[in-house]
């Protein structure tokens, strides 16, 4: 049973009241659906309305099914079922054995469209589709159809001929006897059958007619007994033909439609349409390209489950369409990696730095921790020596104005968790570019930790050891959209609302060799740059490859 009253959103209050004693389904268990179509990969807008549908149930302890709306035949593919289901058990959601295919209902939705026609409530009509556009009306003109008197037989002849394939496509279709003058278009004797001939990726050639969703989905949630069909916003004005289906044939159950606010985040496209020409037209690397916002892309690029679900929460269920900052999402993955992600030391834009006055030949080992937020995670050892790699940003051969970190005689610095140390000059190439840094330490200042109660005036720098360094591959990036709000008006627009910068990939990197073999799903802070993640794809032993996924601070604010 849900909590108190005060603590629920709109979409549970009325569950509460529909299951409390009186209410429509009192005694019943609450039941949802989450009613995907296969034909693309789930993205961060599905995530809201799946965490809804499979949240809802729990915090009723009821069920939640999973249903393929595969109801059209022409672009469902088998590839995106089994990346639906992975991507769902992955965010930590599971439909027990309650899996379904909307074709599964074909044969049921035919029966109930018979039923209609028996009724006298629907007809076989013969408008083609510019004569339907032409008939459709207006809010003062109501539509019209020659054929809406059709005598019953006739229209139950014709519509078993549709079925066994004696027309060709558009030819005939099936319309809901509704109100052809009704302000709800909807409602305007809608289609509900038309003929496609073509495969079904699981029917085959057994079907060459198919049922509009509009029909076919209350009919799906009658039967498998959902209680509760929760929505997206559009669907509003489709709930009148949602409940008139019901209502007007002999399905099981009653379910109740209620919609909410899709969720919409600024620099991105939830458009399905668009990230499938996105992929097959090569602007990104495939539907987990990191920079892409569905969830496949947003776990290669070190997106955690627990970040994710958060996400959606804080956002909470709206009534009305809203925009949410990027930024948030990264705020909200920033926040669980500060918590769970080993700290680690790499250098992304290397220079040599060399401790002259440190024995050559000579390593030690110091011991830090993996990460301070979780003291149970303990502590590992990395290697220090004469030579290190150090950010070649750490270090100006002519310091400006505030500089705090390396240049000739400048103050002295901290290598994060080893020893003070003093830049005393460099070495250049013949170009005047800076190939080596030189430096001397403090022998006693060994540990390098602002507890020593030590004041330096240079700051904290992170370095790894030369003799035991791994080369790595470092990506980052940015958003794949400039714009605030993408021009979806066509792909050409859309494309030149993208970032040019959206991906910056670094080679000759150097990462502490505790990072040899890392692999997904691994998540590191990667101290002073950000957090990374091994690559899913191209990450290996021998070929290091890390994305970043979020950088380490950012002025966002929950609320701003």
């Amino acid at each position: 049973m849900a909590e108190n009253m005060e603590s629920l959103n709109f979409i549970d209050r009325f569950i509460q009241e529909d299951i409390a004693e009186g209410g429509a389904y009192a005694g019943k268990t609450v039941h949802t659906r989450f009613p995907p179509e296969p034909n693309g990969y789930l993205h961060i807008g599905h995530c809201k309305a799946l965490t809804i549908d499979f949240g809802t149930a729990l915090k009723f302890g009821g069920l939640c099914n999973l249903r393929m709306d595969d109801t059209n035949p022409t672009k469902e593919d088998v590839e995106f079922v089994d990346a639906i289901k992975e991507d769902i058990h992955w965010l930590g959601f599971d439909w027990g054995d309650r899996f379904y295919y909307g074709s599964d209902y074909f044969e049921k939705d035919y029966e109930y469209a018979v039923e209609l026609i028996k009724k006298g409530l629907a007809y076989v009509c013969e408008l083609t589709p510019e004569q339907f556009k032409e008939y459709r009306g207006d809010l003062n003109t109501p539509a019209i159809s020659p054929y809406r008197d059709r005598p019953i037989e006739e229209s139950l002849d014709l519509f078993a001929r549709m079925r066994a394939g004696e027309f060709e496509d558009n030819k005939y279709t099936l319309r809901a006897k509704i109100d052809l003058a009704s302000g709800n278009f909807n409602m305007r004797d809608p289609v509900i059958y038309r003929i496609r001939h073509m495969h079904h990726h699981r029917q085959g050639d057994k079907w060459c007619i198919y049922p509009m969703y509009d029909f076919a989905h209350p009919i799906q949630d009658a039967l498998e007994g959902i209680t509760h069909s929760l929505c997206s916003l559009e669907f509003e004005n489709h709930r009148p033909l949602y409940n008139w289906v019901v209502e007007n044939t002999s399905v099981p159950h009653t379910p109740r439609q209620i919609e909410f606010a899709r969720l919409g985040i600024d620099h991105t496209v939830l458009s399905k349409r668009y990230l499938r020409a996105l992929v097959e037209q090569g602007f990104v690397d495939g539907w987990d390209d990191p920079r892409m916002p569905t969830l496949c892309g947003l776990r290669r690029r070190g997106f955690t489950p627990a970040s994710i679900r958060n996400f959606c929460e804080r956002v909470g269920v709206a009534k009305s369409p809203n925009t949410i900052p990027l930024a948030f999402l990264d705020f909200c993955l920033r926040e669980d990696l500060n918590e769970t992600a080993q700290r680690v030391m790499a250098v992304l834009k290397p220079v040599k730095l060399t401790i002259t006055n440190y024995p050559e030949g000579q390593t030690e080992t110091m011991v830090v921790e993996n990460n301070p937020n979780r003291p149970e995670d303990g502590t590992r050892e990395i290697t220090f020596s004469r030579n290190l790699w150090i950010e070649s940003d750490d270090f100006l051969a002519e310091p400006v104005p505030k500089y705090k970190r390396l240049y000739p005689n400048g103050p002295e610095c901290r290598l994060k968790g080893a020893y003070l140390i003093q830049c005393t000059g460099c070495v250049t190439d013949e170009n005047g570019n800076v190939t080596e840094i030189l430096a001397t330490y403090d022998p006693e200042s060994r540990g390098g930790d602002p507890a020593d109660g030590r004041k330096v005036k240079g700051a904290t720098i992170h370095w790894v050891d030369a003799a035991t360094a791994v080369d790595a591959e470092v990506r980052q990036y940015e958003n794949l959209f400039q714009a605030v709000n993408p021009d979806t008006s066509s792909m050409e627009a859309l494309v030149k609302d993208m970032n040019p910068n959206s991906l910056e990939v670094l080679t000759g990197c150097k990462v502490e060799a505790s990072l040899a073999n890392a692999k997904a799903p691994a998540s590191y802070q990667f101290m002073r740059l950000g957090y990374f993640c091994p690559d899913s794809k191209d990450c290996a032993p021998g070929h290091l490859v890390f994305n970043r996924s979020v950088s380490l601070k950012d002025s966002f604010k929950p609320g701003k």
